[in-house]
C-alpha cells in the first residue's frame, strides 16, 4: 500500500492516491481537490445516479414549494381582480367567501350611506358545478351588479349585464364566447372569459349578475354574502355588521387549504429527508471503500483539514449538480401540474444553498469516520 502512494494513482483503491511528490506540489491546503475529483471520476454512474435521484426530490421539494405560494399568488389575483378597497360581512363572518354570514341585500342602505364610503355593491358567493362531457366542473360563482366594482375585467366579450349571462375563467375546458352552459341546472350563455380566473386550488371562477347568483345561491331568496365598498367605512359600522380587509378575504379563501397546505409541507419535509439520505449514503459508502487510503494520506503529511476539504467538495458537487437538475424538474413540474404553481426567482437561487447545507450535513457522519482513520491503518494487512 506505501509502494502505491509512492509510486502514484492507482486502480485498487479508486485509483486517487497521490504520490508524495504530488502531494508536496499541491501546497497542503488544496492537497485532496485532485483526489476527489478523480474518485468522482473513477465512481461517476454511482455518483450519476445519486445526483439524479436526490435532482428529482430537490425538484419535487421546489414543486411542492411553489404550489404553496401558488395558492396565495392566486387568492390574491382574485381578490385584486375585484377591485374592491373594503369588505363588510354579517355577525360571526370570518370573511366574504368560504366564512361568509348571509343578510338581507337591504343592509347595503346602511353602509351606502357612511360618510367615507364612495360606493357600495351586493355580493353572493357560492360553489357549484358544471356538467362537461357528463362530468361534474366545480367553479366557484361570484356574483356582483353589472359595473367594475367586485366584478373583473374581462380579457374577451363583456361582463354579465342581463339574465341568463356568465363570463368564465379561460381556465374552465373548452370555454368559448357563446357556448351555453348549465350551472347548477340554471341555463346560461358565455358572454365574456377572464384570463386566468382561478381559486381554491385551481377551480375555475365563473362571473354573474347578483340577481343570477342569488338563484343559483340562494333559490332567489333577496340576501347576499357580503357588501364590497369602495372607499372606507370608517368606525360607524352597525355593531352586527364588521368590515374585513383584503387581505382577511384572501385569508379567506386559503382557509380551505389549510390541510392541504400542511400534506405539501409534509412531504416537502421528507423529499429534502430523502435527498440527503441519497447524497450521504453515496459519500458514506465512498468514504467506506476507501479508509486505507485516506490513511495513506495522513501517513505521507496530508493535513485532516485537507481530507475534510476534499470530502466536503465532493459533497458540495454532488449536491450542486442535484440543485441544476432539481431546477429543471422543478420548471418542468410546474407547467405540467392543474394546480397553480408560482416559484420565484428567489427560490431558484436559494435551491443550491440550501442542497449545498443538506448535502454537507448528510455526508458528516462518512466525512467523521474519514478524518478520524489512523494513519497505521496504511501499513496494516488487507
Amino acid at each position: 500500500m506505501v509502494a502505491t502512494a509512492v509510486d502514484g494513482y492507482g486502480p485498487s483503491r479508486g485509483g486517487v492516491v497521490p504520490t508524495v511528490t504530488e502531494h508536496r506540489r499541491s501546497g497542503g491546503a488544496f492537497a485532496m481537490i485532485r483526489p476527489s475529483m478523480r474518485d468522482l471520476q473513477w465512481r461517476r454512474r454511482r455518483f450519476a445516479v445519486a445526483v439524479v435521484g436526490a435532482g428529482v426530490l430537490f425538484g419535487l421539494t421546489l414543486a411542492m414549494t411553489g404550489i404553496s405560494a401558488g395558492f396565495n399568488a392566486e387568492a390574491a389575483h382574485t381578490v385584486g381582480s375585484l377591485r374592491v378597497d373594503e369588505w363588510v360581512v354579517g355577525h360571526g363572518a370570518v370573511g366574504p367567501f368560504l366564512g361568509s354570514s348571509v343578510m338581507t341585500e337591504t343592509r347595503i342602505d346602511e353602509v351606502e350611506n357612511l360618510p367615507g364610503v364612495v360606493r357600495a355593491v351586493n355580493t353572493v358567493f357560492t360553489r357549484k358545478d358544471i356538467p362537461v362531457n357528463g362530468q361534474p366542473t366545480d367553479v366557484n360563482v361570484f356574483g356582483a351588479p353589472p359595473g367594475s366594482l367586485a366584478m373583473p375585467a374581462v380579457s374577451s366579450g363583456h361582463q354579465p349585464v342581463a339574465p341568463g349571462q356568465i363570463a368564465m375563467s379561460t381556465k374552465f375546458p373548452g370555454v368559448e364566447l357563446g357556448e351555453h352552459v348549465l350551472l347548477a341546472g340554471h341555463p346560461f350563455t358565455v358572454v365574456g372569459t377572464v384570463d386566468g380566473s382561478t381559486a381554491l386550488a385551481g377551480v375555475p371562477n365563473v362571473f354573474l349578475t347578483l340577481a343570477d347568483a342569488q338563484l343559483v345561491a340562494f333559490d332567489g331568496a333577496p340576501v347576499v354574502s357580503a357588501i364590497a365598498v369602495e372607499g372606507s367605512v370608517g368606525d360607524d359600522l352597525p355593531p352586527d355588521l364588521t368590515v374585513v380587509s383584503n387581505q382577511a378575504a384572501q385569508n379567506d379563501l386559503l382557509r380551505a387549504l389549510k390541510q392541504a397546505r400542511s400534506s405539501i409541507y409534509l412531504t416537502a419535509v421528507l423529499s429534502w429527508i430523502v435527498a440527503a439520505l441519497i447524497i450521504g449514503s453515496v459519500v458514506y459508502l465512498s468514504i467506506i471503500e476507501r479508509l486505507r487510503d485516506f490513511a495513506v494520506f495522513k501517513a505521507i503529511g496530508v493535513s485532516t483539514r485537507s481530507i475534510l476539504g476534499g470530502l466536503s467538495l465532493q459533497a458540495t458537487v454532488l449536491s450542486l449538480g442535484a440543485a441544476i437538475i432539481g431546477m429543471g424538474v422543478g420548471a418542468l413540474l410546474g407547467t405540467k401540474l392543474a394546480l397553480p404553481v408560482s416559484i420565484s426567482w428567489q427560490t431558484y437561487a436559494l435551491l443550491p444553498i440550501v442542497a449545498i447545507v443538506v448535502g454537507l450535513l448528510a455526508s458528516l457522519i462518512g466525512i467523521r469516520i474519514a478524518v478520524s482513520v489512523d494513519p497505521a491503518a496504511a501499513f496494516g494487512g488487507p
